[in-house]
């Protein structure tokens, strides 16, 4: 710890730190090599919907700075999602060990550091790895989600929209892939065809376009994704009974190289919390923080469409108190329009070792506000647990510039052992709920069982007799002419399919989703 009297830049720097609300600690100022524990370095819990940013080279300390992060919005009553591609952020279910160095990191930012973890939830896409699995139905993706990630042009789409209004006008449930395959396949077959002449068409090109690409989904690992029991993303939101914040980690080491799927889940999870979540505005705290590290994955290879989606949902989120963190190496991992959304930076050393590395360093040093430091300087002699921060204050104007030794994380900094983590998911009440695939019937099933039933005249389509002009007519009362209509099987079947169209194409909103069943 210093004992040198704070310079007084220094203290300015601090000054643009001294909130008054709920905070999160990160660590000190760092001037010149020494750190100064009485001039704090913050973040206001309030802000945190305004979305932030963690970058830095590898091995410069992001993932432990959103370890660090995450576990004081757990004990604050905000609940976290960890999207782990790596697979080393689980420890932060256990108590970390103490050390000498976790001991002299402490003394030197002003830090009491106790060892303690988080209540945490495990899940895995589909099954694929130990954790909870989550799934989710095609209805509830909607054709305009699912024709973003299968990267379909605009007559694709239109296409694929067509498939979702026949299968909700016909009663034929979509929950896995397989059952969209099928209705795909039935309506570019001549018996299809004939069904669809009245409301437009699915050529045989279109359908086979559609078709490959969701093979190849399904290559990638999303056939498990897909189906049912559909996870509920208001899991995400829930706090312990001592009023923690539960800490959702999905485990994603089984599909780091299937970005396809990743990505999938992700439009999914964002867009279904934007249409269930309320609008709220500003509140004192956050509903629910989102990290997902290794961002550049998320981006890398992204179709426009997706771009698009992600940017649409940074912005438009914040207002139901859902903050986004994106953690990767450089700010060029993540597209200019997200990064200008992004008030809250926690910038980690990069390095100049190349041209390109140079160009990368300047664009950084641009984006940040003027400051008293030599940025380029800076980030490039931060040691490991040492970043730039600048984030937004109460007010939402941007805080100095702070180059700041940071706190050390209080739970394991490290992969929990894979009998811990067994042992937490074992012990999950959400565990019974979504572990085992349920596969009902529905529209493979229902065109499998059409296409083996004997062809035969429907009963409504029999001969009618011809109307004798002496015959009353029938009354047009409940009992007559109405109520001949009601009762008429083709006229029910019409209004209860059209009823549940209406329903479906309410719920599809702005991202093409559809709400789940409750």
């Amino acid at each position: 710890m210093s004992s040198a009297p704070t310079p007084p830049t220094v203290r300015e720097i601090a000054d643009g730190y001294a909130f008054t609300g709920p905070a999160l600690d990160l660590g000190a100022v760092l001037l010149d090599g020494v750190a100064y524990p009485d001039a704090p370095v913050r973040i206001p819990l309030g802000v945190l919907n305004r979305h932030g940013l963690v970058a830095g080279a590898t091995g410069t300390g992001k993932t432990k700075t959103l370890q660090l992060i995450a576990e004081q919005l757990s004990a604050q009553s905000v609940p976290v999602f960890l999207a782990d591609i790596k697979g080393d952020v689980s420890g932060i279910a256990a108590p970390g060990a103490p050390s000498e160095r976790t001991t002299a990191r402490a003394a030197e930012v002003g830090q009491e550091w106790t060892p303690q973890g988080c209540p945490v939830e495990f899940y895995a896409l589909g099954g694929q790895g130990a954790g909870i699995p989550i799934r989710a139905t095609v209805t509830s993706f909607g054709p305009l989600l699912l024709a973003k990630v299968l990267d379909l042009n605009e007559t694709q789409e239109s296409s694929l929209s067509l498939v979702f209004h026949y299968a909700d006008t016909k009663g034929l449930e979509l929950y896995d892939l397989k059952d969209l395959t099928a209705v795909i396949a039935f309506l570019a077959s001549p018996e299809g065809k004939e069904e669809l002449r009245t409301i437009g068409g699915l050529s045989a090109a279109t359908a086979g376009v559609i078709l490959r690409a969701l093979t190849v989904l399904e290559n990638e690992g999303a056939g498990a994704f897909f189906g049912e029991p559909e996870f509920d993303t208001a899991e995400l939101l829930r706090t312990t009974p001592e009023g923690k914040g539960v800490v959702s980690v999905l485990e994603l080491p089984a599909v780091q190289d299937r970005p396809r799927l990743f990505s999938t889940f992700l439009m999914w999870l964002l867009a279904d919390l934007y249409q269930e979540l309320p609008e709220v505005g500003d509140l004192d705290r956050p509903k629910l923080v989102f990290f997902f590290d290794e961002a550049h994955l998320l981006f890398k290879g992204a179709s426009k469409a997706f771009l698009e989606a992600i940017t649409q949902t940074v912005r438009l989120i914040r207002s139901k108190a859902v903050g986004i963190f994106f953690v990767t190496q450089t700010p060029r991992d993540v597209p200019a329009d997200v990064l200008a959304q992004l008030g809250n930076r926690v910038q980690h050393a990069l390095r100049a070792f190349t041209p390109d590395d140079a160009k990368a360093l300047k664009a950084t040093v641009s984006t940040f506000p003027r400051s008293s430091y030599d940025l380029g300087a800076v980030l490039t002699s931060l040691g490991t647990g040492e970043a730039v921060v600048t984030v937004l204050s109460e007010k939402g104007a941007p805080t100095p510039v702070a180059a700041t030794r940071l706190r050390a994380p209080q739970s394991l900094m490290g992969p929990v052992e894979a009998g811990a983590l067994r042992a937490v998911v074992d012990a999950s009440p959400l565990t019974a709920r979504y572990r085992d695939a349920i596969d009902q019937e529905s529209a493979y099933e229902k065109l499998a069982a059409r296409a083996a039933r004997p062809q035969s005249a429907p009963v409504d389509e029999a001969p009618r007799r011809r109307a004798d002009p002496k015959e009353p007519k029938e009354p047009t009362g409940a009992g007559g002419l109405l109520g001949s209509l009601l009762s008429n099987p083709t006229v029910k079947n019409f209004a209860r399919s059209a009823g549940k169209q209406l329903g479906q194409e309410i719920s599809r909103s702005l991202f093409g989703t559809s709400k789940r069943r409750r």
